[in-house]
């Protein structure tokens, strides 16, 4: 196996173009997906606070025998704690729930509005200032919301986090992201609960034979050749291991061109601007 590709965000920060998804993993299967994840290579594990396991996530990673230098641990503010007061308090109940001095990834879960943005975002920049978080960044976010954020921000965000996958392929919105040196991550990369639409894709079959690979894996390579970070979920032993095996093959143009070729604009989660949670 290739050594797990890392990408440079703007401030120089490494940041592994795979990691763990943890949406809906409970506690006990959170904690030992990210410690089977650790075990399978992965350096890189997604939360939030809103899951409900960063409590588990963070025992997980201080149990592991993997030094927590080379572990990227993300995790996100949720809706109710947005605002400048709120979001002090909430990046400090982070760092206490995952037992750990600072969190190499903060971001904005969703947008909320442009005050509550305006707010967080300062607090956001104190708490990296001060070194408790290592990157900061934004995620269901369109080009309008950062295009705000842009204008009010001292410190730049890193990162955006959004639903990406075959169906939604966010071509125009990476290109945007990308001119302002901010890097794509792809959650629900394996078409969430609609994966077996992916898994029967005669397309994605085909490239997956071709390459001896399965359907996920190409799903995360393809990715990966785009410069997007991929975060598969999974509690499932062999689908861990199995969604980390994507750095000893490489796509040909030929077969990235078909992949794009089956975008849909296809959105499984909420449109950004009308969240209601």
């Amino acid at each position: 196996m290739k050594k797990m590709d890392k990408i440079k965000l703007a401030n120089g920060v490494l940041i592994p173009n795979v990691g763990l998804g943890t949406w809906q993993s409970p506690k006990k299967d959170a904690f030992n997906a990210v410690k089977l994840a650790l075990d399978a290579g992965y350096r890189h594990i997604d939360t939030a606070l809103i899951y409900g396991n960063e409590e588990a996530v963070g025992q997980a990673i201080n149990e592991s025998s993997v030094v927590r230098e080379e572990i990227f641990l993300t995790t996100k503010l949720w809706n109710t704690s947005q605002g400048y007061e709120q979001t002090k308090k909430a990046i400090e109940q982070s760092l206490t729930n995952l037992q750990q001095d600072y969190i190499d990834l903060y971001l904005i879960h969703w947008f909320k509005g442009y005050e509550n943005l305006k707010g967080s975002w300062k607090a956001i920049e104190e708490a990296y200032k001060a070194g408790k978080l290592k990157a900061i960044g934004v995620s269901n976010f369109n080009v309008h919301h950062i295009m705000y954020l842009l204008n009010i921000a001292e410190i730049k965000p890193m990162v955006n986090q959004v639903e990406t996958h075959i169906e939604l392929q966010n071509h125009f919105l990476q290109e945007f992201c990308s001119e302002n040196n901010i890097v794509l991550e792809a959650y629900a990369p394996l078409m969430s609960w609609k994966i077996k639409d992916m898994l029967a894709n005669e397309t994605m079959k085909a490239i997956a034979d071709k390459y001896n690979k399965t359907v996920p894996q190409v799903a995360v390579r393809w990715l990966n050749q785009r410069g997007i970070v991929a975060l598969p979920k999974s509690v499932n032993q062999v689908r861990i291991q199995s969604n980390f095996l994507v750095y000893d093959f490489h796509l040909s143009e030929e077969d990235m061109i078909s992949i794009t070729k089956l975008n849909k604009g296809n959105k499984l989660f909420p449109e950004f601007d009308n969240v209601s949670f």
